[in-house]
């Protein structure tokens, strides 16, 4: 299949002295992209389908190196499960109306059970594997490891040689956990999400306790298997410097949602890539007291922005961040959303618009306000979304006359 873009402003590539935007025209063959024609002087292109990206911006597909959102669509309420087909196919219907063509799923697997235990993740990872081919949007697995799970080892190590993990971060929440579970409520939400009571709850928590001991063996064995296998790692929630020093000599060089200045300000020293959440750039800054995305940002502390548990945010916070926040550039906010988290997941064949690249691309109007509509999603060749069908044309295309 073929398909002409015609009259895009088109966001390049970075390279240093050239302009961020041109209008061109692209041609699509295929699942990539067969022709970047800068300038957009366009010509006939025979019975190919086209579409008029006149006034729109062309942008390359979001790739959201973290995301959990999906489990919404597993357990929407405490109790009401609903199979992994059903959830996954909703789930790639909103990836796509949202621009995201590239989809890390954040699949925690935690000594907690329940939606976090080793039934659902492997039910995770079953649909995500068989549903290769039949998704719109590419779909992967973030494995957030909670380091005390040490009963999940020889399965996380099993997963990664199988080579079903694209991404794995080192999460500790015990101890949170723990502080919240003396609240009845908090208690009871824990325990609802386990899908126990609780007092199980109550007795997996001091079962993970009681292995301290064994929890730096359990990293070193999956970062080891990481390195091993080129998977990229990242640390959650740093906050001191020894901390990220810790992971940085196992070579876990990405710092998830650094906490605290002094663990960014590490992050920077180190040379590592900082990933952040579009939620508190929407927000005006973190709901749970954590740094503030934007001000990080403009700092030049902030490589990477992902959705974390909210899919629209990735679409609006590169605008908010250009127009509103004046923070950076919206070529520079793009990248946080695109070549940038490609790069740090090794994807070369994404995220930028170039010749023979993944042809993932969206078409979105800047409005006055400088906010985003997106009009369509195409996710490697395929046109998935299209909010204008006006503009999509199958007869043969000529540019109109200067």
């Amino acid at each position: 299949m073929e398909m002409f873009i015609h009259g895009g402003n088109c966001l390049l590539p970075f390279a240093a002295g050239a302009e961020a935007w041109q209008y061109a025209d692209v041609r699509i063959r295929g699942a990539h992209i067969g022709q970047v024609d800068k300038g957009g002087k366009g010509g006939p292109v025979g019975d190919c389908a086209s579409f008029d990206a006149d006034g729109l911006l062309l942008l390359p597909g979001i790739v959201d190196i973290h995301g959990d959102a999906f489990e919404r669509q597993i357990q929407p309420r405490p109790g009401a499960v609903f199979e992994h087909g059903i959830a996954l196919a909703d789930t790639d219907r909103q990836l796509v109306a949202n621009g995201i063509t590239t989809a890390c799923h954040g699949l925690t697997f935690s000594w907690e059970g329940g939606l976090r235990g080793g039934e659902a993740a492997q039910a995770l990872l079953d649909q995500v594997t068989a549903g290769r081919g039949n998704f719109q949007a590419d779909h992967r697995i973030h494995l957030r490891f909670e380091n005390h799970h040490i009963d999940g080892v020889r399965d996380a190590l099993d997963w990664i040689g199988r080579g079903w993990i694209s991404f794995v971060a080192f999460n500790d929440h015990l101890q949170s956990i723990a502080r919240k579970a003396a609240n009845p409520e908090r208690l009871a939400s824990y325990a609802e999400r386990a899908r126990c009571d609780a007092g199980v709850f109550r007795a997996r928590l001091a079962a993970a306790q009681r292995r301290d001991a064994e929890v730096p063996g359990a990293i070193e064995a999956i970062a080891a298997a990481c390195r091993r296998h080129g998977i990229a790692m990242a640390s959650h929630d740093d906050e001191t410097r020894a901390e990220r020093l810790h992971y940085q000599e196992l070579e876990v060089c990405i710092s998830e949602f650094p906490r605290t200045q002094e663990a960014l300000a590490a992050a920077r020293e180190f040379g590592n890539k900082v990933v952040m959440g579009a939620p508190n750039v929407l927000l005006g800054g973190s709901h749970c007291g954590a740094l503030a995305a934007a001000e990080a940002v403009r700092a030049g502390g902030c490589d990477i922005l992902a959705s974390d548990y909210y899919y629209p945010s990735l679409l609006h916070a590169p605008f908010r961040l250009a127009y509103r926040d004046q923070a950076c550039s919206l070529a520079q906010a793009w990248r946080l959303v695109s070549q940038q988290p490609a790069e740090a997941l090794g994807l070369r064949d994404r995220g930028h618009i170039a010749d023979g690249c993944r042809a993932d691309l969206l078409l979105v109007e800047a409005t006055a306000a400088g906010e985003a509509k997106l009009v369509a999603t195409i996710a490697a060749g395929r046109l998935v979304y299209c909010a204008e069908p006006v503009r999509l044309s199958t007869r043969p295309h000529y540019p109109l006359a200067a």
